[in-house]
């Protein structure tokens, strides 16, 4: 394949692109109601990070939250951690995602065998109502955790959406997680009711739950009742019962009341709506509190400025309920959008589903994994050739750094009308810290710009700010969706060590970027697996990116364990694409590296893999695999529940010892 450089120029939006996007009549907004003419992006994202209260007060008004706004400034006290947003505020997120009425679709859910449902928004309503009203007779009141164990479904959505207007705090997991890991980050919020699907689907098996959920009602003791999804079984309540769950019930009966009205408990701006759990491959999994403001405000300014959608967009995102890319999806409904639930592999039964998807259900939007896209590029698919993806506007990727290969990809094989919004960000704020715009162009490799509202920056060892340098991201004021707390931290100290011990007053995210000085960014990797040799540091992106442009070379992975006692190695492990490595291969890879990054950094041993291990959001395990080969147990490295392949951890782990 052509390499492509990175930096390489890509697309440009149109002149009607750029007319029509929501980011420009937003601009044309903000000149004409609050007097701020702002020349270009730049100037935009400049204002938006230095004037954060008339900031996020604009996108309260121009994205017409419904609540109370209360008296005081949008931002109160900016101290980090300890925030305080718009303190006489009091809103509810489900109400400002069932603003929408009418027989339009508001949910597709689609499963890998071709089950679909279709909910309007009058029907969302209604079974959100029921739903709620379910909740309150099990005594669920605000405040109470829900948990739910459910594949990306229309079920998920609507239990969510009636937990939140309530007042109570959701909290999910997909259903292919182990008891133990499920327990793990259930056990820690002593949920009141858990919601569980009887089984699921992957890759044309079906799969049985209800021995795990009732292994996991074993963890929780504060359980009042456990409600039961018949998902692919018509006996799973009796079987159930036979496992002898918690006050069980079925789903159908938990939407017994049929005449139920909807109604929405309005909250403090930084009342509890969700909590999401950190992957639990560098330790315990971290449950992170979000709020119901800093949530609504932080994805209606990410999805209507930055992903351009509104109510004529069809939006999917290829997640499981575990990932916070699922509330992401979700949150399309904020700006009208119908948003499309695929449930299911992404290479089943073809690698091109998700294509096929978008072509059958007219998606504007689509949304998937870096890892999926290189998938899809290592394979030599040509989308275009077999779907018909003209109504496609955007591509979405995250999960892990997108190559610049992948870039050009998504432009010859997929459509060269579409904008790649490669975006980065994390579970800890549930949003894009980097993401580009639709009136920007794209570059080969590269996030356009830093998401408006996010003060990013990139500091050096020191705490020196620099630019068009890889260094540490950080982010240097507050955003609404930072996290309220860490659930069982009633100190903060947790909180105060995963995210600003190294800064103080600064939170550190923990990845390796580079910020050009056009405010282009590309991300290298975790920061703590940076390759530091000779004191000279480079992203593992940036090793990926240049051995993984050799046609032989489908996946790779780095390690360098030289800062451990007693010294160590560079270690390359590569995935072929004909398996069986050679000399010469191995010394074309050293070469390459030798010339495209530095000396210092080609690897010591060159291994072959079957697969690189990956988390089930498709980032590598560079760290706990470093762990691993410097010597610590595997039980204290990684929940294999955390692995989407854990045979291919123990694999590596196995190639390496033998070496």
């Amino acid at each position: 394949m052509t390499r492509v450089r990175p930096g390489t120029p890509l697309w440009e939006p149109s002149a009607r692109r750029i007319e029509q996007a929501a980011v420009t009549n937003y601009r044309g907004w903000l000149a004409a109601e609050r007097g701020v003419d702002l020349g270009d992006e730049a100037a935009l994202w400049e204002w938006s990070v230095t004037e954060l209260s008339p900031f996020w007060e604009s996108i309260w008004d121009f994205c017409a939250v419904e609540g109370e706004r209360g008296d005081g400034p949008a931002l109160a006290d900016a101290s980090m951690p300890g925030a305080v947003w718009f303190p006489g505020a009091r809103v509810n997120y489900a109400e400002n995602a069932l603003t929408r009425r009418g027989a339009a679709p508001a949910v597709i859910g689609v499963r890998e065998d071709g089950a679909t449902a279709v909910v309007s928004w009058d029907e969302l309503r209604r079974q959100v109502a029921r739903a709620a009203a379910g909740l309150r007779a099990l005594g669920v009141t605000e405040g109470d955790r829900v948990c739910a164990v459910l594949p990306n479904t229309v079920y998920a959505t609507v239990a969510m959406l009636a937990t939140a207007s309530i007042g109570a705090v959701w909290s999910s997991c997909s259903p292919e997680l182990g008891t133990t890991a499920l327990a793990a980050r259930f056990a820690q919020i002593a949920p009141k009711v858990l919601i569980g699907v009887d089984g699921y689907t992957y890759g044309g098996r079906g799969y049985d739950t209800v021995a795990a959920l009732a292994a996991l009602a074993t963890d929780l003791p504060g359980l009042a009742a456990t409600v039961i999804v018949p998902y692919l079984a018509p006996d799973a309540f009796a079987r159930a019962r036979g496992a002898g769950l918690p006050g069980l019930l079925t789903w159908d009966e938990l939407m017994a009341a049929e005449t139920a009205e909807l109604e929405f408990t309005r909250v403090p701006f930084d009342a509890p709506l969700w909590i999401l759990y950190s992957s639990g491959t560098t330790g315990p999994p971290k449950a992170i509190v979000h709020g119901h403001g800093g949530i609504l405000l932080e994805h209606l300014k990410a999805l209507a400025l930055h992903l351009d959608l509104g109510p004529d967009d069809r939006f999917c995102w290829f997640t499981t309920t575990g990932w916070m890319m699922w509330n992401y999806l979700v949150s399309g409904l904020l700006v009208g959008a119908t948003i499309v639930l695929y449930d299911g592999a992404a290479g089943y039964p073809a690698l091109g589903t998700l294509f096929g998807l978008a072509e059958a259900l007219e998606l504007t939007c689509l949304g998937t994994s870096a890892a999926y896209l290189q998938s899809c590029r290592d394979a030599g698919l040509v989308p275009r050739e077999h779907a018909d993806l003209s109504l496609l506007r955007t591509i979405g990727s995250t999960g892990s750094p997108l190559s610049a290969a992948a870039y050009a990809w998504v432009y010859d094989a997929v459509s060269p009308q579409v904008m790649l919004s490669s975006i980065s960000g994390g579970t800890d704020v549930c949003t894009a810290l980097v993401a580009g715009l639709p009136t920007m162009p794209v570059r080969a490799g590269e996030i356009g710009s830093r998401a408006l509202g996010c003060a990013v920056a990139v500091f050096d060892a020191d705490g020196k700010e620099v630019v068009d340098e890889v260094g540490e991201l950080v982010v240097t004021a507050p955003m609404p969706s930072m996290p309220l707390r860490l659930w069982g931290d009633p100190d903060g100290s947790r909180l105060h060590d995963s995210y600003y011990a190294t800064y103080p007053g600064v939170w550190r995210h923990g990845d390796w970027v580079r910020i050009a000085p056009d405010g282009a960014v590309v991300v290298e990797g975790r920061s703590d697996a940076t390759l530091n040799r000779g004191g000279i540091r480079i992203g593992t992106g940036e090793l990926y990116s240049v051995v993984e442009q050799l046609a032989e070379v489908t996946d790779s992975l780095a390690v360098d364990t030289s800062d451990a006692p007693g010294g160590g190695e560079l270690l390359l492990f590569v995935a072929l694409a004909e398996p069986g490595l050679t000399a010469e291969l191995a010394q074309r890879i050293r070469q390459t590296v030798r010339t495209e990054l530095s000396p210092r950094h080609v690897p010591d041993r060159i291994l072959e893999i079957a697969a690189v291990p990956r988390t089930h959001t498709g980032k590598k395990l560079e760290v706990p695999v470093k762990r691993l080969l410097t010597g610590a147990a595997l039980a204290d490295v990684v929940s294999l529940d955390a692995v989407a392949n854990p045979e291919a951890l123990m694999a590596l782990a196995a190639t390496a010892e033998q070496a």
